[in-house]
């Protein structure tokens, strides 16, 4: 296990010559950081001053080798912490709000300079330290800041009003800088911790006392400000060798009137206070744009019940159980194409391995099965009657929280929105899954369009709620990797939950308008993530953190998938594609990971998963295979060598002389003709991208041997597929 070290990095510690603060600043210095020491040397109240607690600490510090400096100043004098950082070391990378006293008064006792000066430590001290660092944090694109937080704040506490209303403003100030530094690398995070300290002696039970020792806290604290951290906002506890997440949720709440034209009576309240405090449904609304789309979305759905559309919310949540072990697991993992031929696929395929994983997608089943056994989308279309032969899955969207390899599971949906689209109505449903613990596990939100269903008088566009796809980039992609489907991948894969007959049923599929059987939308879905995480996440499923895509074009089983994909940090975007019909099947997808490693170039992928070319070479022999005569009457043998970069990477065999195609060099004898063509030229041309004469002319195409003999090729090889 590699350790994380701060070498280059400078943190700062206000308060840092006692208690906490000090666990901090030896613990930062013991992994490579320079640390500014900053303690005014006052007491418990913010009485005196001495240098001594900070020279104790800095002595420790460079006792055991590290480096460390000394700075008095007081928090208010912000900007002479942050000078003292500089002028020692000439920057500033972490900054730890930690400096604190208490003022403990019953609430008519307290005073107002017991009132000012907690206010002035906690909260103007941690705004005057950061505001002095944030410009440097925002110059060099990095940044970590953690404000100290107490149960006092969170809960409140008797006789500490003042303090416990400091404490939590300081939640407040750093979910804003959390907001206002994301796009700087600046991140801010608040700890809430519980140790034993001169502030908190005499106040706790002596067992108590023991056990709440501040080097438990300080890793804590110190995994915080690490440069590959990404939490942002987020508010932990820890005490005694524990951490956990504290969050403010909202409940559902419940609609006071029943419509935009009434008031709201006293009594209205009454009869519905029952459902405004029911915390059974709470969730985190994470952001003030969330809870206004929350409030937006039941004034949308009183102006609908007005005038008769269809709600753009449901009157209630319906949910449904989902059970699941490993069989069910490697059952989707191989309906999505995973194969024991990949070495770093066997963690999905056995349950005895090591590193047994859950591919994420997965997560979109209990969802699916809800909304598929459920009215939920049938409630939301009461204007016309539809069946499955209307019902296309448009946009998808995935976030995972966990990664249970079995359990039973709890899905919460809803119908978050309804759009008229004229030709068809759009239904967004939103579903939640918990586990047996009530722990959320995963969130899917589905757009489906419902053939025939619109022009209703509805609204054309989604709500703030309905979560965005994203443009396609228009450079070339960083990398691509194919993948071929098989013409079993639909019968596989439908045994995961999606038993639709569009998908096996030939019959049912031509009353629905395909020729053939279709892939569901959400297998390709599955196969464009493991081309994801194969080239950014190295396979490792864990790194996930959330998926979207819309569907536009069908696949049909047998054919061969193209990712390409442009990395953006931590967030890829990717375009699935046909590879016979150059038709693009998911656009405006992305996908967001914890974490990347670096791309897989097409090469690597190539080897492993398919080259383009073999999709082409593919259809050849299925051509060559269906009308043999026609390919003996060319009367030649081709070899084809594939090249990546310049290298030869595969070569093919066209043995017209007895109608056979195969991967390798012509057996038995010479070829009448050698054709030399990158992997990506070779689809452009096979698809009419790119005219062959003219790639010939250009050096694309390489020929030797009998090039005369190709001008029979080319006629047996065109299709209407331009192959």
């Amino acid at each position: 296990m590699s350790e994380l070290r701060f070498d280059g990095r400078v943190a700062v510690v206000t308060g840092a010559g006692a208690g906490l603060g000090r666990e901090y600043a030896l613990l930062f210095a013991s992994r490579g950081a320079k640390v500014v020491v900053n303690d005014l040397g006052g007491n418990t109240r913010g009485e005196g001053n001495s240098q001594q607690a900070a020279d104790v600490v800095v002595d420790e510090i460079r006792a055991k080798g590290g480096v460390a400096v000394a700075d008095y100043h007081s928090v208010t004098d912000g900007e002479k912490i942050v000078k003292t950082a500089m002028e020692n070391f000439g920057r500033i990378d972490i900054l730890v709000n930690n400096a604190g006293i208490l003022r403990d008064k019953s609430f008519p006792r307290i005073s107002e300079d017991d009132w000012n000066l907690i206010h002035d430590v906690h909260v103007k001290g941690s705004f005057k330290t950061t505001q002095a660092a944030w410009p440097i944090f925002k110059k060099q694109n990095f940044g970590r800041i953690i404000m100290t937080s107490s149960n006092s704040g969170v809960y409140g506490n008797f006789g500490q009003a003042n303090y416990s209303a400091a404490k939590l403003g300081l939640v407040g100030l750093a979910n804003t800088l959390a907001i206002e530094g994301a796009k700087y690398n600046v991140h801010c995070n608040v700890i809430v911790p519980t140790a034993a300290s001169r502030m908190t002696q005499g106040i706790l039970p002596d067992l108590l006392f023991e056990e709440l020792k501040p080097r438990l806290i300080a890793p804590v604290v110190v995994y915080l400000c690490h440069e590959n951290t990404e939490d942002n906002g987020a508010v932990v506890a820890s005490a005694a060798g524990w951490a956990g997440k504290v969050e403010i949720v909202a409940g559902k709440g419940s609609v006071l009137r029943s419509s935009l034209h009434q008031d709201v009576t006293i009594e209205n309240v009454r009869d519905a206070w029952g459902r405004v405090v029911d915390m059974s449904q709470a969730e985190n609304n994470r952001t003030i744009g969330a809870a206004s789309a929350k409030l937006l979305g039941v004034l949308e759905d009183l102006k609908s019940q007005e005038s008769g559309a269809p709600q753009t919310q449901s009157s209630g949540v319906i949910s449904s159980d989902f059970t699941f072990g490993f069989k069910d697991l490697i059952l989707y993992a191989l309906g999505i194409g995973a194969s024991v031929t990949d070495e770093s696929d066997l963690k999905y395929l056995y349950e005895s391995h090591a590193e047994f994983s859950v591919l994420p997608s997965f997560f979109i089943q209990p969802g699916l099965m809800l909304t598929m056994g459920s009215s939920l989308t049938k409630n939301a279309i009461t204007h016309k009657e539809f069946d499955l032969t209307n019902v296309l899955h448009g946009e998808q969207y995935l976030e995972v929280f966990d990664f249970p390899l079995e359990g039973n599971l709890r899905t919460e949906g809803r119908v978050l929105d309804v759009m008229d689209k004229g030709s068809g109505a759009v239904v967004v449903t939103n579903c939640d899954t918990f586990d047996s613990k009530g722990n959320l596990v995963a969130r899917n939100q589905s757009a489906t369009f419902i053939v025939g269903c619109g022009n209703f008088g509805g609204k054309k566009n989604p709500s703030s709620e309905v979560i965005p796809t994203l443009p396609t980039p228009t450079g070339p992609p960083e990398t691509s990797i194919t993948l071929k489907t098989s013409v079993d991948q639909a019968a596989i894969f439908r045994l995961s939950g999606d038993p639709n007959p569009l998908h096996i049923d030939p019959n049912f599929s031509i009353i629905a308008g395909y020729k053939t059987p279709i892939l569901h939308g959400l297998c390709t879905l599955g196969f464009s993530l493991r081309a994801v995480l194969k080239a950014y996440a190295n396979n490792d499923s864990t790194l996930f953190k959330a998926i979207k895509v819309r569907f536009v074009k069908p696949v049909i089983p047998g054919q061969t998938l193209k990712v390409d994909m442009w990395s953006n940090g931590n967030r890829i975007q990717f375009k699935t594609s046909v590879v016979e019909t150059g038709q693009d099947v998911l656009t405006g997808a992305y996908v967001d990971l914890k974490s990347t490693v670096k791309p897989v170039k097409a090469t690597t992928a190539g080897s492993k998963m398919g080259l383009q070319s073999d999709a082409i070479f593919g259809a050849i022999k299925d051509r060559v295979d269906g009308e043999p005569a026609k390919a003996k009457a060319v009367n030649g043998v081709f070899a084809y060598k594939i090249t990546e970069n310049g290298q030869v990477v595969k070569e093919w065999t066209l043995d017209l002389k007895n109608a056979k195609v195969y991967e390798g060099a012509p057996q038995g004898g010479k070829a009448d003709t050698t054709l030399t063509v990158g992997d990506a030229d070779f689809v452009d041309i096979a698809l009419g991208k790119i005219n062959p004469q003219v790639a010939f002319m250009k050096g694309k195409l390489k020929i030797t041997g009998n090039i005369m003999l190709t001008q029979k090729l080319v006629p047996f090889l065109k299709t209407d597929a331009k192959l």
